[in-house]
C-alpha cells in the first residue's frame, strides 16, 4: 500500500460487532425501482479488522482488455465463491447477519464476498452495475466499506444525460454499510472515483448472491 491507513477515533479499541439492520430511516428509494439502505458504523472494530484483512487476503492484480488495450485493474482483488471458506470469521458473522435479512426478500442467499483493495486516491472503479454472469430483475449487493472513507457514487444508468443532481456521493468507511437493492443494478450504476486529495487505503467487502459479479 502506497497511503498510510488512518484509525477512526470513533472505532479505536472496540471489540467487533454488528449494529442493527431495522434502523429506521436508513433506506432511501431511489427512481426506477431501486433503493438504497446506508447505515454509518454498523461493523464496529473495523479498522482492527482492516488490518487483520490487509495482511491475510491472497490480494492480487489482474489486467483487463479496456479501451482498445490491456490494462491494469486500478485495485486488487480476492473473490470468494459459495464454497470457500471467508478470510476472517468476522466476515462470515456480517455475511450471516445480512444474509438473514436481506434474502428472504430476493429468494436467494447472500452466498460470496468479493473483496476489493483501494491502496490511494489513484485506485478506482468505473460507472458500472453488477450484472455479469447472468441478468436478474432485482438483486442485493451489500457492501461493508473497511479503512479510510472513500467517495462512492450512483447515477441512473442514462446518468451521462442527466442533470449533475442525479449523482448521489456517499463518503463510506471505517465499518460503514450500504446495501443496493431492488432494481439498482440494472437502472443504476456505482463507482468510486479516482481523487487527487490526500486517501488513505480501503477495503470493500462485498455480499452477493451466486452469479452477481
Amino acid at each position: 500500500m502506497t497511503s498510510t491507513f488512518q484509525a477512526s477515533l470513533f472505532d479505536a479499541d472496540q471489540e467487533f460487532g454488528l449494529g442493527r439492520l431495522d434502523v429506521p430511516a436508513s433506506r432511501t428509494e431511489l427512481a426506477h425501482g431501486a433503493w438504497l439502505d446506508v447505515i454509518p458504523g454498523w461493523l464496529r472494530g473495523a479498522d482492527a479488522l482492516f488490518e487483520r484483512l490487509a495482511c491475510s487476503v491472497p490480494w492480487r492484480g489482474e489486467r483487463r482488455w479496456m479501451y482498445d488495450q490491456v490494462v491494469a485493474v486500478p485495485r486488487l482483488l480476492c473473490h470468494y465463491g459459495q464454497h470457500d471458506p471467508l478470510p476472517d470469521p468476522a466476515l462470515v458473522e456480517a455475511r450471516r447477519a445480512l444474509d438473514a435479512r436481506y434474502s428472504p426478500g430476493i429468494g436467494e442467499s447472500l452466498c460470496t464476498a468479493g473483496l476489493c483493495l483501494y491502496r490511494d486516491g489513484q485506485d478506482s472503479v468505473a460507472w458500472h452495475g453488477d450484472t455479469s454472469g447472468r441478468r436478474v430483475r432485482e438483486t442485493i449487493v451489500a457492501i461493508v466499506s473497511l479503512g479510510n472513507p472513500r467517495a462512492l457514487l450512483l447515477r441512473p444508468r442514462s446518468g451521462s444525460r442527466q442533470g449533475p443532481g442525479e449523482v448521489r456521493r456517499y463518503l463510506v468507511g471505517h465499518g460503514d454499510l450500504l446495501v443496493m437493492g431492488g432494481t439498482c443494478q440494472r437502472t443504476w450504476q456505482h463507482c468510486v472515483p479516482k481523487t487527487t486529495r490526500p486517501a488513505g487505503p480501503r477495503i470493500s467487502v462485498q455480499f452477493r448472491p451466486a452469479g452477481i459479479r
